[in-house]
């Protein structure tokens, strides 16, 4: 029966993280690329944007904190590990076409906080909601298919937001410091329950301090080992684009399938890994204290550069240039990306296990805090805050087992539901695009401007719902 079930989902994984999925996805960033006229050019923008406060505007949190909560969970063993991943599968062209996807990514991320932000609801106590669920209900009168983005994205939480997560935590400190899995498990569960019941405030009060940490001590960490392999920069970076367009062998033995299986790995790893288009960093950013969605917006989009195109970047590179420097890791011989990734740091005396060490434990505490927080809001969505501590015990028992047990039909699962997540949310963003275009060139040149329109209260929405529904039965 097991058997059948994981030969099932294994086939369902295929299909929808197949080309027709990429696709969808590559081509979404391409055409708000251009509907935005190149969003990206406003980067700098959005990063002073991002560190600048705005009390006066609505929202529970700083649009820094709602920044760094969606980098919590968006940076994570995905950076490491998946590049890891594409580099064994597709080649080192691969790192070429996952650096791409957070370019163009850029555009859909800022298109998708967008619209969150637009639609976003108040409750009576105070708490924002906003996510691709809203957007479809208010936007474009599609409630069922919001319903059934929520329920993805509650379900895959506990996957790849908590489970795989914890696993990751379990191994690495299993295999490096020597404590027992079952204890990491137990000791997860316990700092996360002292974060996640405190509500948002208290997720982006300890992402604040998080995540700038992690990510300048990771990067740090690749710059140091990239001074150390100071020799194969430059080779390194023209292997990498040169095997991305074309097949056959390089130095230091590393060798690409061609273009069709480096732009496949390069680019799905990439799409996991900045969640450009999956619409989970949107559930965030509603939360935020802006003046205006597009001020979210363009703060947003800059968690895409700081992913894929500098964290992704810079494993892709650290990867190459090591592998190079240590023609002994035969990439032929391996097809997992943990392995590699693991092979290539060892490389590095002490430097370069810890770095892999600290980077996996805070990237993966990081985003089980991150997906808490999307997994909450989307079952609030479709089942009611009545069940919301069910929701957060039933989390913090996952991270207990998650050490325990094997994850592989676990990893399949919520990798299919972050597929079928992506779906309604890019039908809100390419519906919605033409009010997209409207809201940017509102705002775009008048950033301080203040949107005329208050947030709604969603009680109020729900009680007019609930009497039309009673009007339409008489």
């Amino acid at each position: 029966m097991l058997e059948a079930i994981n030969s099932f989902v294994t086939s369902l994984n295929g299909i929808v993280w197949g080309w027709g999925m990429i696709i969808l996805l590559l081509g979404t960033h391409i055409f708000m690329t251009l509907r935005t006229k190149g969003i990206q050019r406003r980067l700098i923008q959005g990063i002073k944007l991002s560190v600048t406060k705005d009390k006066e505007a609505e929202g529970e949190v700083s649009q820094f904190g709602a920044l760094t909560t969606a980098l919590a969970a968006t940076i994570g063993t995905g950076n490491i590990i998946g590049v890891g991943t594409a580099v064994a599968l597709g080649g080192p062209g691969a790192v070429f076409w996952c650096w791409l996807t957070g370019v163009f990514g850029i555009a859909t991320k800022y298109s998708e906080t967008l619209i969150s932000v637009k639609y976003r609801v108040k409750t009576k106590d105070g708490r924002m909601q906003g996510g691709a669920m809203y957007a479809l209900e208010r936007g474009l009168n599609m409630k069922w298919l919001g319903v059934l983005f929520a329920f993805f994205g509650g379900f895959a939480s506990f996957g790849i937001g908590c489970a795989t997560q914890v696993n990751a935590i379990a191994t690495v400190c299993s295999e490096n410091l020597g404590i027992p899995a079952w204890a990491v498990g137990i000791i997860i569960a316990i700092l996360v329950a002292l974060v996640i019941f405190g509500g948002i405030k208290s997720i982006a009060y300890v992402c604040e301090r998080l995540v700038p940490f992690m990510a300048a001590f990771y990067v740090l960490g690749c710059l140091f080992i990239l001074v150390l392999n100071a020799d194969f920069i430059i080779p390194a970076i023209e292997t990498i684009v040169t095997l991305a367009f074309n097949p056959g062998a390089a130095a230091g033995g590393l060798v690409g399938g061609g273009i069709m299986q480096a732009m496949h790995f390069g680019v799905a790893r990439g799409l996991f890994s900045n969640e450009s288009g999956m619409g989970s960093a949107p559930i965030a950013a509603a939360a935020a204290q802006t003046r205006n969605p597009v001020r979210q917006a363009m703060v947003s989009m800059t968690g895409v550069f700081w992913d894929t195109v500098i964290v992704c970047a810079m494993t892709g590179l650290v990867l190459v240039s090591s592998i190079m420097k240590n023609p002994a890791i035969d990439m032929g011989a391996i097809r997992d990306g943990g392995v590699l990734t693991t092979l290539a740091f060892n490389q590095i005396p002490y430097i370069g296990p810890f770095i892999l060490v600290i980077g996996i434990i805070t990237f993966a505490f990081s985003t089980i805090l991150g997906w808490s927080y999307y997994g909450e809001r989307c079952v609030e969505y479709f089942a009611g805050r009545k069940v919301l501590t069910g929701y957060k015990v039933l989390y913090l028992l996952v991270a207990i087992i998650a050490p325990i047990v094997s994850l592989n039909l676990v990893w399949l699962i919520a990798d299919t539901l972050n597929a079928m997540m992506a779906i309604p949310n890019l039908i809100a963003v390419l519906l919605l695009s033409p009010v997209i275009v409207a809201e940017t060139k509102k705002y775009i040149n008048n950033i301080d401007l203040k949107d005329e329109e208050t947030v709604p209260y969603l009680e109020d929405i729900r009680n007019k719902e609930t009497v039309a529904k009673e009007e339409l039965a008489k």
